[in-house]
């Protein structure tokens, strides 16, 4: 077993390196999703999204595609909100495209153009790995390369993802309607992975795949709320799923591969690399009045550091109550001394950690205010008459 999940997890590593194009369990084929809605060519794909991002070439995936005017910290499933439904966690993305690629494909990081998504034909609720613990609820994105099929160990395939894949929120909001506002800065994710497990629990009913992930019953109890469950629908147009009582309307079309197909305009690489360096930190909105780049990041920041500041505050004194609890238990005055030294360790660690996350933090923050200093246009004084 151990051999398995050393290999899966090298394989994983190779697929996010780009050298591994698709991973099954041997001998099992790769899930299908059964057909829903309209028949469409991948091709819809391409100009469907081509005006909310940018297709470019990227090695080894072919084409793929960023969204743009994100705003400050996007990541993949920040924006929107779980629901549980029959197909198990369903992501309701607050994206007007996100119908397509948190339901379809697989989102990567590329270092010089941030987020990407490479275009699939197989439709699920949600695409991601799982984690869980006392305090947080987390989900990263499954990565291009991984094909699903049963007997898969999901957990090994987690093992190898970068930190800044997962997406973690204090489990009391896992139910919220605008998770954005909770996701914890992305220096917080090497401490939380080491307060949490994986809960990826996955299966395939009718073809298709079924992401049951946290338990509900964990999430009732992280809540305190119960949890309601839709029964998905098809919905005869793309947008934002709809609800009626206790069904979800989504708009899931059954996409079929073509090679030929391509976007009607892309960038190579070295073009993205120019073009989207700083999109990936912060660009302005289409539309409306556009707040000053610089000045824009710098608000963000402070609210990054403050939501930082209360969450590790937040974890101190959990860990501390707990400490509290297991003083009270104490056999006998030797046990409770011993158990005193032990608490003063860990909580000393604890506070390294956390000293390493606001270091982190600070010098990512010093990089994008600088690297967005310098795309910005420089300030020009009116000439008098």
């Amino acid at each position: 077993m151990k051999h398995l999940r050393l290999t899966l997890a090298l394989i994983i590593l190779a697929a996010l390196a780009g050298s591994v194009p698709t991973y099954a369990a041997p001998g099992v084929p790769a899930a299908r999703s059964q057909a829903y809605g309209a028949a469409l060519d991948i091709s819809y794909a391409y100009d469907y999204l081509a005006p909310y991002g940018t297709w470019l070439t990227l090695d080894p995936y072919g084409y793929v595609w960023c969204p743009r005017h994100m705003g400050y910290g996007w990541r993949p499933y920040s924006e929107g909100r779980w629901l549980w439904s029959d197909d198990g966690w369903f992501w309701d993305a607050d994206e007007d495209w996100g119908w397509m690629p948190f339901h379809y494909g697989r989102w990567g990081w590329d270092n010089d153009c941030g987020w990407f998504w490479t275009p699939g034909t197989d439709w699920g609720p949600a695409w991601v790995f799982w984690r869980f613990g006392d305090l947080y609820c987390g989900w990263a994105p499954i990565p291009p390369g991984i094909a699903f099929g049963g007997g898969v160990d999901f957990d090994a395939l987690a093992l190898g993802l970068p930190f800044n894949f997962w997406v973690f929120v204090n489990g009391s909001h896992f139910l919220d309607n605008d998770l954005r506002r909770f996701c914890l800065p992305y220096e917080r994710n090497a401490t939380i992975i080491g307060l949490t497990q994986f809960r990826n629990r996955y299966g395939f009913r009718g073809g298709r795949m079924i992401d049951e992930g946290i338990d509900v019953d964990s999430i009732r109890r992280a809540t305190g709320h119960p949890v309601t469950r839709y029964a998905l629908a098809n919905a005869d147009r793309p947008g934002r799923l709809s609800i009626s009582g206790n069904e979800a309307r989504v708009y899931r079309p059954s996409f079929q591969e073509n090679r030929q197909a391509q976007p009607k305009q892309f960038m190579g690489r070295e073009e993205a690399r120019r073009e989207l360096g700083t999109a990936r930190i912060y660009e302005p909105p289409r539309q409306g009045r556009a707040t000053p780049p610089e000045k824009a990041v710098r608000k963000k920041q402070a609210e990054e550091r403050s939501m930082l500041q209360r969450s590790q505050a937040q974890e101190r004194q959990t860990i501390q109550r707990r400490q509290t609890e297991e003083l009270r238990k104490a056999p006998s005055p030797s046990d409770r001394a011993m158990m005193q030294q032990k608490q003063r360790a860990q909580m000393a660690e604890q506070q390294k950690k956390h000293q390493a996350e606001t270091q982190q933090m600070n010098e990512r923050h010093r990089t994008e205010t600088e690297q967005v200093r310098q795309s910005s246009p420089p300030k020009t004084t009116p000439r008098r008459k």
